[in-house]
């Protein structure tokens, strides 16, 4: 697969199971807790609906009419300053390595700055290695503790871009 194989769209209704399976597949490949992270999230199963409100977006990668990745930004809960999150960002094994990460997060930065947000927000786990090196060459930086709150108690990476 190549960057020109896959689509990257806006999610639509008909996408809800495909991402709910690719979310929590991920999530128990790559050994994480089911408590405290995307597994257990009432959005993750109604993942269309959950992005139809103001300043959100959540975008799916297809491959062969498949759902196979996501990521999406929000306003990042409990939060004065104007930071967005960058959302549940999985991909199956066929995805990884090329090129759809950086090009996802690119897209969902994009829509963040066009929603006028100015720094992007995210939180991973420290055996995610690989997520965490691409989050890095995006630009995204270590912080010391989380900001605001988004329930997600397993996760104890937490990383910041301007944006």
């Amino acid at each position: 697969m190549t960057p020109t194989d896959f689509i990257i769209r806006e999610i639509k209704p008909t996408d809800n199971t495909e991402i709910s399976k690719v979310i929590k597949s991920v999530i128990l490949e790559m050994g994480a807790p089911k408590t405290g992270t995307a597994y257990e999230d009432e959005a993750t199963d109604i993942m269309f609906e959950t992005y139809q409100k103001e300043k959100v977006a959540y975008f799916v990668v297809v491959h062969e009419n498949k759902v196979i990745g996501g990521a999406g930004i929000a306003k990042l809960d409990n939060c004065e300053a104007n930071i967005c999150e960058l959302q549940k960002m999985y991909f199956l094994p066929i995805a990884r390595g090329k090129g759809a990460g950086t090009t996802l997060i690119s897209k969902c930065l994009e829509k963040a700055k066009e929603f006028g947000f100015n720094s992007c927000y995210l939180e991973t786990m420290p055996y995610m290695q690989a997520a965490k090196k691409l989050y890095i060459k995006n630009g995204f930086l270590n912080l010391k503790e989380p900001i605001g709150n988004t329930g997600h108690y397993a996760c104890n990476v937490w990383m910041l871009k301007k944006i």
